[in-house]
């Protein structure tokens, strides 16, 4: 008598329960890392004071794992889809649990930054490898899409979670206790994965694309370095970089529409739903990165408020947040993705109004309106990215599809931080007073504005019925070629 082996079941033959398990099991992969990351920034004075390092030391510490995560989420979805998802979101969870114990047992600066590319290496294997599975699992567009609202929840959970978890750890046991926290549920999801998560990959393998993944790797690792140094190193330093990535866009521009199993196939972009979910993600993650990076400064560098504080006062937004992700899942579910998009480019060109214009720091009640309207938006926004950018492309790419949402996010959050906190460095100086800070700080604003209007204004463009048409023809040009490759093949043999 033949045994089922739960890795090998197909997802039309899971129960609801075995479907939610594993939506569970993927929630848990992005809790880390994301938790990672906002609990980081409450231990950076700690782990500056231990090691005598540098501010540009500490900011490596961050860095680091932004420039190999933003450079290898590509390769990780292509590379899942082809050998096999499930074999690669185990190896990123043990990856990304062993680069914690590492960082947590690091003697310098420079194997702490070290291990944390480590786990970026991890990292870039989880989250748009567990969004592929997320779209794998759930087949029916509606609860793919609440699925993936309840995915999108565990974000307000790190940012709630974050701050006050980081703070409180930092302050009782020390810096590295905040890695510790990856250690348990880096295992118990990867016991569950093992013995829950089927596998999946796509139908037909895709060779591997060797140029186009190191023109992929020189396109994000030199941009995301040039917009990190920048600030700091000046424009001519930087410049070699950027040179660089102007290349390595013009290579892969060139290179990918040559071959017929490319990285990235450039005709996905032919959907506008598709283009706009790149678009709306690069804004939105723009927006929320310079939001914190403000608010973070503000609190606790104007109104001394200790890390902690700082958290507890940021919570509206990220209560707002939690609340709103599932919510917007069921309305992309119920409605599609126009209304979300409507009421998260609102809020969040509100929020960034009542900062520019009516200087909301200054004011308790405007502050904690300002976080509200931002969780309210950000909380409404994610859903409708992913959802559009998986669900339309066949499903032998999603694992591709994925990537490029998670890139877009990774780069939208690198901008945020590089734009915005140049602008702020201009204008301050190290003993500027609140109102300095709140003036200085007024055109950095006036740019999260203008990336809530983005969402907005590209949210209406490309969720219509003429953005629906451009969807359904690429997804057919997609499908028709898929099938005409194998005929040419068998042709020829």
């Amino acid at each position: 008598m033949a045994v089922s082996d739960p890795a090998y079941e197909s997802a039309s033959q899971l129960s609801r329960r075995r479907r939610l398990l594993i939506l569970a099991i993927c929630c848990m992969s992005l809790l880390i890392v994301s938790l990672d990351n906002t609990v980081l920034n409450v231990a950076l004075p700690s782990m500056r004071r231990e090691f005598g390092a540098t501010v540009a030391g500490m900011q490596w510490t961050l860095d680091a794992y932004t420039l190999v995560l933003a450079s290898l989420l590509m390769l990780a979805g292509s590379t899942a889809d082809r050998i096999g998802r499930r074999k690669v979101f185990k190896t990123g969870l043990v990856l990304f649990t062993l680069g914690s114990v590492l960082c947590s047992l690091a003697p310098n600066l420079e194997s702490l930054v070290a291990f944390r590319m480590v786990q970026a290496v991890g990292g870039s294997m989880l989250n748009p490898v567990a969004m592929s599975i997320i779209t794998n699992t759930f087949t029916d567009p509606r609860e793919r899409a609440r699925a993936i609202g309840a995915w999108g929840g565990v974000v307000g959970i790190s940012m709630a979670a974050g701050p006050l978890v980081g703070g409180l750890l930092t302050e009782t046991v020390g810096w590295r206790s905040i890695f510790w926290i990856n250690v348990p549920v880096g295992l118990a999801a990867l016991l569950l994965t093992w013995r829950y998560v089927p596998e999946s990959r796509a139908p037909k393998p895709r060779r591997p694309d060797p140029v186009g993944q190191l023109l992929v790797i020189a396109l994000l690792g030199s941009i995301t370095y040039a917009i990190i140094e920048a600030p700091s190193a000046g424009l001519g330093a930087v410049l070699p970089f950027a040179a660089i990535a102007v290349l390595a866009l013009a290579g892969l521009l060139a290179y990918e529409p040559r071959r017929h199993e490319p990285l990235i196939d450039l005709r996905f972009f032919r959907s506008a739903p598709f283009s706009g979910a790149t678009v709306i993600a690069i804004s939105a993650f723009a927006a929320l990165s310079g939001f914190l990076f403000l608010n973070t400064l503000y609190l606790q560098d104007v109104r001394e408020l200790s890390a902690l504080q700082a958290g507890l006062y940021m919570l509206p937004m990220a209560a707002l947040t939690f609340v709103c992700a599932p919510l917007s899942g069921r309305l992309v579910g119920n409605r599609g993705p126009r209304l979300p998009l409507i009421v998260a480019g609102t809020s969040m060109a509100a929020c960034g109004l009542l900062f520019a214009a009516f200087e909301a720091e200054t004011s308790t009640p405007l502050l904690f309106t300002g976080y509200v309207l931002f969780g309210l938006g950000f909380g409404m926004v994610n859903a409708p990215i992913t959802n559009t950018a998986v669900s339309g492309m066949p499903r032998s790419q999603a694992g591709v599809a994925a990537a490029i949402a998670s890139t877009s996010r990774q780069t939208g959050a690198t901008l945020g931080v590089a734009v915005i906190g140049s602008v702020l460095a201009a204008g301050t100086s190290a003993a500027a007073p609140a109102a300095g800070f709140v003036d200085a700080s007024r055109p950095a604003w006036w740019i999260i504005m203008g990336c809530g209007l983005s969402v907005l204004v590209v949210g209406l463009a490309t969720s219509g019925r003429w953005a629906r048409r451009t969807a359904r023809r690429t997804a057919e040009r997609l499908e028709s070629s898929k099938a005409r490759v194998p005929a040419e093949s068998s042709r020829t043999s």
